[in-house]
């Protein structure tokens, strides 16, 4: 018999209670969340996943890499406790993730890592 493996999924939550991943997420079309939402479930249900989708940032920092045809999504997560946190999701403008974005999405998991203990 095997045993429900799978992670379940929720969303970085600031001090004054909304979740930055869930509202960009709202802002996409319904194709793009379809894409992204498929992807982030394989993370879910097949954790450990590595390259393509899955690429490791460094220090409990993961990045979901979704492809939106002419687009290319990211959404930043960690694990914890059998969880997917989501952190962070951008549309990336070009090669490489933008600082500013990079630093949010370490920002969010400092301050998810220091409140969970």
């Amino acid at each position: 018999m095997r045993m429900n493996r799978y992670l379940s999924v929720v969303f970085f939550k600031t001090d004054a209670g909304n979740e930055p991943a869930r509202n960009w997420l709202k802002e996409l079309s319904r194709e793009e969340k379809k894409i992204i939402g498929t992807d982030i479930k394989t993370v879910q249900y097949g954790w450990p996943i590595g390259m393509p989708l899955v690429k490791s940032l460094h220090d409990g920092l993961w990045e979901i890499r979704s492809e939106l045809g002419d687009r290319i999504a990211r959404t930043f997560f960690t694990i914890h406790n059998k969880q997917i946190v989501l952190l962070h999701g951008i549309i990336k403008k070009g090669q490489k993730i933008p600082k500013a974005d990079l630093e949010l999405a370490r920002k969010r998991l400092s301050k998810f890592v220091r409140e969970a203990k």
